[in-house]
């Protein structure tokens, strides 16, 4: 490997004299020589913008670095709160929109009991889902955060996504790490609006699936009376025999024949069987692919609270009724064969920030078309899997990158993404040829719209790939081809402008951190408005 004289940059600027003896709780070496390039301490945010709930996480990471190369990765080795916002209710102005006034009164507010302000974060990530994510909302929110832009990723998260962040903030996916071989597990998070399934195995999610099954479809204020009214809850009325009107009471019964259609039509698809039309019309993504054994079955999101029984109070929704069918369905999940596991994490089963460091590239392990593409921020990486074997085909790696952009929602061209993509197969022309083919038809679409090819490999083919691409298959496209550095789902990364004296290439990755288990959560915790 030609690259392992590659060497770190501490940081963004300015933030060396942060490494002080003020470290409470980590013992540190600071004498060492080596320590400044092999630990990082950050403050980081989480701030999770939901259509029903939104909260904020304030956390301080301990970086350090993985490995002996100065290009290998940092891990958080530790995650300390400093301090949790209480849940709010995600308030709008219509059915729609997103009142952008009041979130920032509270993202300000939350900052203030946390004892910081906005400069004392080095990184963190806004994770916008569901109603909050479609575009006038989205925009209006990112623009709350534009002076921070640089240091915040902002992952706008479509339901498959959601289903993703949900099984790794449950500690469903480390569960699967945990017990290693094919052990396979089912998250289930269901929230206000929908339901998200992820199936987990091998340490990563392999397929997952979302439905309008929620316990916020229809709320009702302190008397009773219906106070918003979500357009499937009239769709599951209908199936249910139910009249619902904004301004109407709904009888203990008619709670009960609403809950258990949500709860049967959930069940349909969690069964993985044949599922009725029905049901179907809940779905909001293809149905789960995966037929194999699932070994543990997991559940999420704030309807979780009812279903493990830390919630007991009416919230002025549909929790208590669907809690509870789900609960007693889930015992019986694979005719009772498939144990029902605590989650790690429940309602807050999100993000708690983000970790960044940057290593430095150096210029015999990049292929850059035009210098002028960088500096680029914020890129998603997105990571195909496929059989490492010799006859694998270009329509086999085609088809496993359109995979991987739907798993990640991205389904218009409009932003560049980097594929990172593992290769054990050698620096053999035929396969590599055979894996351009591969990368630049799937990623047809972008390149026609201008988008870069940006790709990021594990083994020693920058050079080689950049040059095929280049020069057999897009003449005059823009790509950045990057070897020797490890990324994973979850992690973003800037790519900065070539540096000309060291003529090396600086890329900040930074990764989506979540947290490991629930900390000091009783039940008084839940709503504080």
């Amino acid at each position: 490997m030609e690259n392992l004289e590659t060497d770190i940059l501490i940081l963004h600027e300015g933030h060396e004299d942060e490494y002080g003896d003020d470290e409470e709780g980590i013992v540190m070496d600071e004498d060492h020589p080596m320590w400044r390039s092999e630990r990082i301490t950050l403050n980081s945010v989480g701030i999770d913008i939901g259509s029903s709930t939104s909260h904020l996480i304030f956390s301080r990471l301990t970086l350090r670095r993985q490995g002996m190369a100065l290009s290998s990765r940092f891990v958080v080795v530790n995650r300390e709160m400093l301090h949790e916002s209480p849940i709010l209710l995600t308030p709008y102005i219509d059915k729609t929109t997103i009142d952008t006034d009041k979130l920032n009164e509270f993202i300000h507010d939350s900052y203030r009991k946390a004892n910081l302000t906005p400069s004392d974060i080095d990184t963190g990530a806004i994770i916008v889902t569901g109603e909050a994510a479609k575009k006038k909302n989205a925009e209006a929110i990112a623009a709350l955060f534009s002076a921070e832009a640089g240091k915040f990723v902002c992952a706008t998260a479509g339901h498959n996504l959601e289903s993703i962040l949900a099984a790794y903030g449950s500690g469903a996916v480390g569960m699967t790490h945990h017990e290693g071989g094919d052990f396979t597990v089912m998250n289930v998070d269901i929230g206000g609006g929908t339901s998200k399934i992820a199936i987990a195995q091998g340490g990563k999610v392999i397929d997952t699936c979302a439905m309008e099954v929620g316990a916020r479809l229809i709320a009702m204020d302190e008397t009773g009376r219906i106070n918003r009214l979500e357009d499937t809850a009239l769709k599951v009325a209908n199936m249910a025999g139910v009249k619902l009107a904004l301004g109407a009471t709904v009888s203990e019964e008619d709670k009960e024949k609403f809950a258990q259609v949500l709860c049967d039509s959930l069940f349909e698809v969690l069964e993985r069987g044949q599922i009725s039309t029905r049901a179907q019309d809940l779905l909001l993504t293809p149905n789960i692919e995966y037929k194999d054994p699932i070994h543990a079955v997991m559940f999420s999101g704030g309807v979780s609270e009812f279903v493990y029984g830390y919630e007991k109070r009416n919230l002025g929704d549909l929790g208590v009724h669907l809690g509870r069918r789900v609960r007693a369905r889930a015992n019986q999940l694979g005719g009772g064969k498939i144990p029902l596991r605590p989650a790690e994490v429940r309602i807050r089963a999100t993000v708690i920030g983000a970790s960044q460091y940057t290593v430095q590239v150096s210029g015999n392990t990049i292929y850059l078309s035009h210098p002028e593409l960088l500096p680029l921020r914020n890129l998603q990486v997105i990571t195909p899997e496929f059989e490492q074997s010799e006859t694998i085909t270009s329509a086999d790696i085609a088809s496993s990158v359109r995979k991987a952009l739907q798993r990640f929602d991205i389904f218009d061209a409009d932003r560049a993404v980097a594929l990172a993509i593992r290769w054990e197969l050698g620096p053999s022309y035929p396969l590599i040829r055979m894996l351009a083919e591969g990368l630049v038809g799937a990623m047809k679409e972008h390149i026609d719209q201008g988008q870069p090819m940006v790709l990021v490999f594990d083994a020693d083919i920058a050079k080689l790939m950049g040059n095929i691409i280049e020069r057999e298959l897009i003449p005059g496209a823009g790509i950045i081809s990057i070897d020797g550095i490890d990324l994973k789902d979850f992690d973003f990364i800037d790519i900065g402008q070539e540096l000309p004296d060291a003529k090396a290439v600086p890329v900040v990755i930074k990764s989506l951190i979540f947290r490991h288990s629930e900390q000091g959560r009783g039940h008084h915790h839940h709503h504080h408005h």
